[in-house]
């Protein structure tokens, strides 16, 4: 289930980004998470009560974090490639274990620190290519650091509440969120074209509404390691559509980058992930 979230994440990098070009990015998030919330609503609604005060608080927290990392790599997105954004994104698979480690306080081990030097290096690699641009990887690595909190707390949350409930209040709050900034850009119009609403409709239905559903669902029965391995197909998905569909080319630096931060993040997440298992008590996968 997760290594068909990844596709389909990843096909979505190509759809946003020629949709952003023509539709402004907060009404566009606005709508993808209306739409989101809408698809979740008729099943998830009478659940909600079952989350109690501290259930929809954290599910609120957890969205309002989903849409400001959206909004920064999709900002990051219009100003770089989709390969690029695919693999600087990929990085959250790295900077998950890290920070869950650093908010329990505890020394990370030396191949996480090695994985995470190499990971910079192919960020370094790849935010060089053509097509690139330097603040756009900075806002789509900004990104994958917001999202990098939000599997830190799911990690905490899922276990705790009902799926269906959790995911649909998280999809309201970020679709509140994103409201209120596009509102105040004075960006809300109704979408218009096939480009945007095909976008919208496989981001707001299956890249959001189903696909945290899956992550909400996965995260109570698998390690974080299976999660952030699985997740690290991600960015390959982007590669290959951003290659196949939008005509990216990353020339030998760019694959080279790519490939450098594919073994940081094989490296370093394995290490961190077992250290946090074992910090919160969470037994082995069978």
């Amino acid at each position: 289930m997760l290594v068909g979230v990844t596709a389909v994440w990843g096909v979505t990098f190509v759809q946003v980004k020629d949709a952003v070009a023509i539709y402004p990015l907060f009404a566009f998030l606005a709508v993808r998470f209306l739409i989101a919330s809408g698809t979740l609503a008729v099943p998830a609604a009478r659940r909600v009560r079952t989350l109690g005060r501290d259930g929809v608080l954290a599910a609120a927290f957890a969205g309002v974090l989903l849409g400001s990392g959206y909004a920064l790599q999709t900002a990051g997105l219009e100003r770089t490639s989709v390969s690029s954004t695919g693999f600087i994104t990929g990085l959250y698979v790295v900077l998950t274990p890290l920070l869950a480690l650093a908010l329990y306080h505890v020394r990370i081990a030396g191949a996480a620190w090695l994985g995470v030097g190499l990971a910079t290096v192919g960020l370094a690699l790849l935010s060089g290519i053509h097509g690139g641009s330097a603040v756009g990887d900075l806002l789509v690595l900004a990104g994958a650091a917001v999202y990098s909190l939000q599997i830190v707390l799911m990690e905490r949350y899922a276990p705790r509440y009902d799926a269906l409930a959790f995911t649909l209040v998280e999809m309201l709050a970020a679709f509140g969120g994103l409201l209120v900034v596009a509102v105040a850009a004075g960006q809300l119009g109704v979408p218009r074209g096939l480009t945007v609403w095909a976008a919208l409709l496989v981001t707001g239905v299956f890249a959001s509404a189903l696909a945290f559903l899956a992550q909400t669902w996965a995260q109570r029965r698998a390690s974080a390691t299976q999660t952030a391995l699985a997740f690290s197909l991600e960015p390959v998905w982007a590669a290959l559509f951003g290659i196949t569909l939008a005509g990216d080319r990353l020339g030998a630096a760019g694959w080279i980058g790519c490939l450098v931060i594919m073994a940081g993040i094989v490296i370093a997440e394995p290490a961190t992930s077992d250290q946090l298992r074992r910090l919160v008590g969470r037994p082995a996968p069978a």
